[in-house]
């Protein structure tokens, strides 16, 4: 299949897609996934080891490459999610809204050619319904948490030094001194 982008796409086209890249689905074109930075990866695997202490009765964590099928057209592949409703989890990822999603931000995605990325992510997550949507900063060694509130997101900052409590999950805690001690300033 020829991922250009004059041609709308939908979840099909995407789960069919058999070349060896990795690719998003926004609101019907098809954007390549870049292989991340080191940094960015002993972030998003900390995050995800830490996560690994939930009840594995109540959450499901699936790291990157998972699929998340928010709409027809549009299916991200964010660094970490966790999902409680085993119903939406498929053979191809997870259909609907996780209740947390984490996207770790490195300087090479940042200034490449989608910098609107970020901020259409933050409005599909919002009106698919994430509960939870974090965006952990290496540079800044911070995380921007976004927790759904009355239909819309209210934001915390959390930095290196401190623990991050996710809401969605019960109020499971993230010790971001250990997600940001590889970090180079």
């Amino acid at each position: 299949m020829d991922a250009n982008n004059s041609t709308r796409y939908t979840y099909e086209d995407w789960a069919a897609l058999d070349d060896s890249n990795r690719y998003e689905l926004v609101d019907g074109k098809l954007i390549m996934m870049s292989a991340p930075l080191t940094e960015r990866q002993d972030v998003a695997y900390e995050i995800a080891r830490q996560l690994g202490g939930l009840d594995s009765e109540k959450y499901c964590v699936f790291p990157s490459p998972y699929g998340v099928r928010l709409f027809e057209d549009t299916v991200f592949q964010p660094d970490i999610s966790v999902i409680s409703d085993r119903s939406k989890i498929a053979i191809k990822g997870c259909k609907g809204a996780p209740d947390l999603i984490v996207e770790v931000m490195s300087g090479y995605n940042t200034k490449r050619d989608y910098d609107h990325l970020p901020v259409v992510k933050y409005l599909k997550y919002l009106e698919a319904g994430v509960r939870e949507y974090w965006i952990a900063h290496p540079d800044s060694m911070t995380v921007s948490a976004f927790r759904l509130s009355d239909g819309k997101y209210v934001s915390t900052i959390f930095r290196k030094g401190e623990k991050a409590c996710i809401e969605a999950l019960d109020d499971f805690v993230i010790d971001l001194d250990l997600v940001f001690c590889n970090c180079i300033l």
